[in-house]
């Protein structure tokens, strides 16, 4: 099926449902949530998904689990997708949050199958084989570590998302303190308390997912480690090596 709204379909009596839909760049699917979990797979461009306690970066060929019943946004840039809309009971193994994972090439190959299987498929068919051996895959794909916590708190949260907008690897603790009032002991509490990371981490995977949306997008290394504050592009990529395991150039178009 391609671009058809899962709300038409979502209860049917099949554990697994596949859609393909083409998107606008810079499409925003506002907040909104799903009866059935999810996997939203990028074959082309990258998505940032947000929920009210992160944010997740899924560049080209990687894929977003998303959690029946969460609340979430969507970004598109270039993006087409491959979504399995999960019922629940099917996938009692589900992450209980957003989490982005590899994709492996069988289950690339099995997401752009799956897309053509009819809605009310037989379960005893080569279809519904097709479905038991997706399932099979989705519950060994490995985890990336593309997600960034956001916190609860609303002023910390307004400097987060500030500070997502145009992040500096080089903006320090003392001025975020300051702007909430607080001393710097009580931010370096307040901090991890919130998101689970110490601010020196969270800035720096901040500014690692902001990298990787931008390669994506065409920029070259040098103009996006001068963005992010770095003064060559060697700290640069060895900070984004460490951050996501792999290399600038791997997620340039």
């Amino acid at each position: 099926m391609r671009n058809v709204p899962i709300a038409e379909l979502e209860d049917l009596d099949r554990p697994v449902l596949a859609i393909g839909t083409d998107y606008p760049p810079g499409h925003l699917l506002p907040m909104h949530r799903h009866r059935r979990a999810q996997l939203l797979y990028g074959a082309t461009g990258v998505m940032r998904v947000e929920t009210a306690d992160g944010d997740w970066t899924v560049p080209a060929h990687r894929a977003v689990l998303v959690p029946a019943g969460t609340d979430h946004q969507v970004l598109m840039n270039g993006v087409t997708t491959r979504s399995l809309y999960l019922e629940p009971r099917a996938v009692p193994w589900f992450p209980d949050r957003c989490r982005v994972v590899e994709v492996s090439p069988l289950l690339r190959e099995l997401l752009l199958a799956a897309v053509d299987v009819e809605p009310e498929y037989d379960p005893a068919g080569r279809d519904g084989a097709l479905v038991e051996l997706v399932l099979h895959e989705i519950r060994s794909l490995a985890p990336l570590p593309f997600d960034l916590p956001l916190p609860r708190h609303p002023g910390l949260r307004r400097l987060c998302e500030r500070f997502l907008a145009a992040p500096d690897v080089h903006d320090p603790s003392s001025r975020w303190a300051a702007e909430l009032h607080v001393g710097e002991r009580t931010f370096s509490r307040l901090f991890p308390a919130q998101t689970g990371s110490t601010f020196h981490a969270w800035r720096q995977r901040a500014c690692a997912l902001h990298a990787v949306r931008s390669l994506a997008s065409g920029r070259t290394v040098t103009s996006v480690a001068a963005e992010l504050g770095y003064g060559n592009p060697a700290a640069f990529t060895t900070m984004v090596k460490r951050e996501t395991g792999s290399a600038p150039s791997a997620f340039r178009p």
